[in-house]
């Protein structure tokens, strides 16, 4: 491989998260040459999804504190006399405190295989201990782990050095093969499949099917287990960068169907469209006037200042006191519309987060909300292929020892990988979990606490069984911060039939199973046999079958000054942070390429194919039927619905 890549590009970036996948499809998109690698054999990083057993030996993984060895050892024989070496880190310590829990019936899972499992990929690095897997199947790869038909072997495309040539065609033709894998697509498939479940629950509800963990292993590849959780607000940041730049026509959207609360001990749906408060049986009259009258308020409040001037300093929960609410609509709007913590949010910013929520609504659904189908984990490919169709070249498990530096100019001229190949570029993104401690000895960093179960019955039930639902459980003691639960249904392709995986995050205090368990032991049964209420005999909590709690670290925010010797043209990028949205991401890749090409735009839309100009080369090569361009193709495929704008988004939505 270290043969053939070049040696000389414009802009390395190291590391497959969000922001930099959005960096290194900017700049191969104004005609930069990118060369992305990554030392993990999957993409995404922190922001990956993986199946059931990836995600089994993602945690093993994390279990192991073993080094891994330099396999280039005489790398710095490259290194010139005026040139100082910057040492990357070979194993990522972003993730700590990994527990995994089975809480299901476990009847021998550990000898049952996943269905279409292949065998595990080597990891560049490891000893020979560490690539002989236990599992009988491989770690996430590339389009495996979120893209659909991975099975089939697209992923092998995806994972060579220059995949352009299969980053649109067969990305879109894995829409078609994945019916047969996944037993479902979009549209019309989707559609019937939500009224055979919703038929399917009439009959399980008398009599729940028991899941066991074997049935979990086998259907592994059903799961696509996000690493952290967010969704898409519909007039986010993220969404309008997929719309532009027509990378939304790579990925598949459902609408978020149910905002809940946890009140006094149940979990209830929050009304927050007009249609929903008007036919809200949970309040009064005067409560729903109440609230649409504040709502109206909130989406027009800074043309009213003198009604909230006076509570600037103040809390937002201070705020909504003053304002003639009832406690219950306090509660709906501090933690189900705002979303924000009672204690630490001011009234500004309420107002804020309350106007954000209330402008997204209707855009595609009922709620402010989308979730990509197959994980969040799809997002980041997604820019990954743009990044491809404009030519950028892509190593996965393809490590970089170091950050070579000019002592007299003080920028990195180049980096070393782990063949020992010296490679030149202009610039150079780095994902921040690759940096040594040395860089980042003034650096806090914060933490996330995260937990992901799979259960057999939703938090709240209702006649479909098909629901996105997210809830924020508010403080369990003071001092602690509220947890923000998501879950996701079968449709979401994210689970197997019968299950629904949920995901708790929160800023983290303690370990992530200390934060965390208890909002788990609130909503949940952790014991083999369904716990009741003890008020209400039929009101039944969903069991937990597996679990696992870890913490994640928090890089977002930080100050570049905070780096100790960071050379002027290596830019950073942080890994996910405690928001709902990924506004942070976008803006994070945003101002890193605006200060490398300033006069370039960030992420247009593709040429329409009329205006593609071939040069006569390429034109006789066509003529010949010849032509081997790995951009020709894509962008005429790229503009197939370039001139639809925002529909593209809209007519990959379920409704």
């Amino acid at each position: 491989m270290a043969d053939n890549l070049p040696s000389e590009f414009d802009v390395v970036v190291i590391g497959t998260g969000l922001p930099e996948s959005i960096v290194a499809a900017a700049c191969a998109r104004s005609g930069q040459r990118v060369l992305h690698v990554d030392s993990r054999n999957y993409y995404g990083g922190n922001w990956a999804s993986f199946s059931f057993s990836g995600l089994l030996s993602w945690i093993k993984e994390n279990q192991q504190n073993t080094d891994i060895k330099d396999e280039c050892e005489d790398w710095r024989k490259l290194i010139l006399e005026n040139e100082e070496v910057i040492s990357l880190n070979k194993k990522d310590k972003t993730i700590q405190h990994v527990e995994a829990f089975c809480f299901g019936d476990q009847d021998a899972g550990e000898d049952v295989e996943e269905a279409g499992a292949l065998a595990r990929l080597p990891v560049f690095g490891a000893s020979a201990a560490e690539e002989v897997s236990e599992e009988p199947e491989k770690e996430c790869s590339p389009l495996e782990s979120a893209v659909p038909g991975a099975e089939n072997g697209e992923s092998e495309k995806a994972m060579s050095m220059d995949p352009s040539s299969a980053a649109i065609g067969n990305v879109l033709e894995t829409n078609s093969e994945n019916e047969s894998s996944h037993n479902t697509s979009s549209g019309e498939s989707n559609l019937e499949l939500g009224k055979t479940e919703a038929v399917h629950s009439e009959v399980s509800a008398q009599e729940p099917k028991k899941i066991t963990y074997s049935q979990i292993v086998r259907e592994g590849r059903r799961f696509n287990i996000d690493l952290v959780s967010k969704l898409l607000y519909s007039r986010g940041l993220l969404i309008e960068l997929l719309i532009k730049s027509n990378v939304s026509r790579y990925a598949e959207f459902k609408n978020a169907t149910r905002i809940l609360a946890f009140r006094e001990g149940k979990v209830e749906q929050v009304p927050c469209s007009r249609a929903d408060v008007f036919n809200s049986k949970q309040l009064a009259m005067v409560e729903k006037r109440m609230l649409m009258k504040f709502l109206t308020f909130c989406l027009e409040y800074e043309q009213h200042p003198d009604e909230y001037q006076d509570y600037k300093n103040s809390t937002f929960a201070q705020f909504l006191k003053t304002r003639k609410l009832t406690p219950s609509l306090q509660h709906f709007i501090l933690h189900s519309i705002a979303m924000v913590s009672e204690n630490d949010c001011n009234t500004l910013e309420g107002l804020q987060a309350t106007r954000k929520f209330l402008q997204c609504l209707g855009r595609y659904g009922n709620t402010p909300f989308l979730f990509p189908l197959y994980g969040q984990g799809e997002i980041p490919q997604c820019f990954c292929r743009m990044c491809a169709v404009f030519g950028g070249i892509y190593c996965l498990r393809h490590s970089v020892q170091c950050l070579v530096v000019d002592k007299e100019s003080g920028r990195c001229k180049a980096v070393v990988d782990h063949f020992g190949q010296r490679i030149s570029a202009n610039y150079f993104i780095v994902e921040d979990s690759y940096l040594s401690e040395s860089v980042c000895v003034n650096v806090c960093y914060r933490q996330l606490s995260r937990a992901v179960l799979i259960t057999d019955q939703s938090v709240l039930k209702t006649d479909s069984e098909q629901q996105v639902s997210i809830l924020t459980v508010p403080p369990v003691a003071l001092g602690q911060p509220a947890v923000c639960v998501i879950e996701l249904c079968s449709s979401t392709m994210t689970c197997m039939k019968d299950t629904y995986l949920v995901h708790l995050t929160c800023p983290s205090t303690k370990t992530a199973r200390e934060d965390l368990e208890p909002v788990v032991q609130k909503l949940f049964s952790i014991n083999a046999e369904t716990e009741k209420d003890t008020e209400n005999e039929q009101l039944e909590k969903p069991r937990v079958l597996w679990a696992v709690y870890f913490n994640m670290r928090d890089s977002s925010g930080i100050d570049r000054n905070s780096y100790n010797g960071l050379p002027s043209n290596v830019y950073v990028c942080s890994g996910p942070d405690s928001a709902l949205g990924n506004d942070c991401a976008v803006k994070q890749a945003e101002t890193i390429f605006k200060e490398m090409f300033p006069t370039e735009e960030f992420c247009p839309a593709p040429p329409n194919p009329e205006d593609i100009i071939y040069d006569e080369d390429e034109i006789a090569s066509e003529e010949t039927g010849f032509n081997n361009s790995p951009e020709t193709k894509p962008e005429s495929s790229l503009q197939e619905s370039s001139s639809r704008g925002s529909t593209d988004v809209k007519e990959h939505i379920e409704e």
